[in-house]
């Protein structure tokens, strides 16, 4: 599901910190696969096999790493780690 090149979210548009993370991807113009919860429930078991946990959003990046429930200034972070901004 996830390529190694590819930010992955997995999130749902009912949860604010999944609609904020997805506009702060948006607007620094960073692709990604969204993955929606509501429309693909299975998802949500992938998420937790990445994540251990059941919160979201779960944010995969190119390195493997991840995020669930990031702040933007964590997600910034990684995404200069990984020279993507």
């Amino acid at each position: 599901m996830t390529s190694p090149s590819t930010i992955t979210m997995f999130g749902a548009d009912w949860c604010r910190d999944c609609i904020r993370t997805k506009k702060q991807l948006d607007d620094l113009g960073i692709s990604y696969t969204y993955v929606d919860l509501v429309v693909d429930p299975a998802a949500a078991d992938v998420a937790r096999e990445i994540s251990g946990r059941t919160n979201i959003p779960v944010v995969v990046y190119p390195d493997a790493s991840h995020h669930v429930e990031p702040s933007n200034a964590d997600v910034e972070i990684k995404l200069r780690e990984l020279s993507l901004i």
